[in-house]
């Protein structure tokens, strides 16, 4: 996996953590969140680290050191943006491997696994999903009666039927990465948000005929992140039981 650039997204303020420490340095079993998902990708292979900082730079950056290049986000304007910063990496070739600094249990196993996705269907993106028993706040995978993959459908735009679906968007990605950059420059934010969606590349990629698959992941804990303390509590939780496993 040389050949892939894997983008931290790592901008956010986390405000709800109530704390002067960056929100991807708070702490899950002993590192920071941002340390376990960049060893994640590093233990799957890729070839490079780009962290997309904004809130608290100087943090990010002064604990990941020279282990990562690092893009700056001047203004959050969502996750379609914070990509959009990173559109020099794009240029070569190879992929684009989106994830997230507040999602540290991430496994290489499943980076791998999705870009073994990618390779043996020939596509050109494929998101990583998870089935959830309440999916209630996160996007949804809608499918094709065949199975393949149709749309990302926010909670908040479901109707009825899609609001049952338990399937959702992790929101990890990984792209061919001149395909990406076609589609980055299309983006919209006509949106009540005034943000530009990530999700609304591969609705880009689909219309001019290129080719999304999904990789769903065995273990929806994979997909968690922390925006509070609770939710990094209920991390802390699930990582010590899976290192206690490991341990044994």
């Amino acid at each position: 996996m040389e050949n892939v650039t894997a983008l931290i997204l790592a901008a956010g303020e986390g405000k709800r953590m109530k704390s002067d420490k960056a929100k991807v340095l708070h702490q899950v079993c002993g590192k920071p969140m941002i340390e376990w998902v960049y060893e994640a990708a590093r233990d799957a292979g890729v070839g490079k680290c780009v962290i997309i900082v904004g809130h608290k730079a100087e943090q990010v950056m002064g604990y990941m050191g020279d282990r990562a290049e690092y893009v700056m986000q001047e203004q959050r304007l969502g996750t379609g943006h914070a990509v959009l910063q990173a559109r020099d990496y794009m240029q070569d070739g190879g992929y684009i491997l989106i994830l997230y600094g507040d999602v540290p249990l991430v496994t290489s196993r499943t980076i791998k696994n999705a870009m073994k996705c990618l390779l043996d269907g020939d596509l050109d993106a494929v998101v990583i999903s998870a089935e959830v028993g309440d999916p209630t706040g996160y996007g949804r995978i809608v499918r094709n009666p065949d199975g393949s993959f149709r749309k990302i459908v926010e909670h908040r735009d479901a109707d009825e039927d899609e609001r049952e679906i338990r399937e959702i968007n992790s929101g990890m990605y990984i792209f061919k990465a001149r395909e990406l950059a076609g589609a980055l420059q299309y983006l919209k934010n006509d949106n009540d948000q005034g943000e530009y969606y990530l999700t609304d590349t591969l609705e880009i990629m689909l219309s001019r005929g290129r080719r999304v698959g999904v990789y769903k992941v065995h273990d929806s804990s994979e997909v968690l992140g922390a925006n509070d303390r609770v939710q990094l509590e209920a991390l802390e939780s699930i990582l010590g039981s899976r290192l206690r496993e490991c341990a044994r």
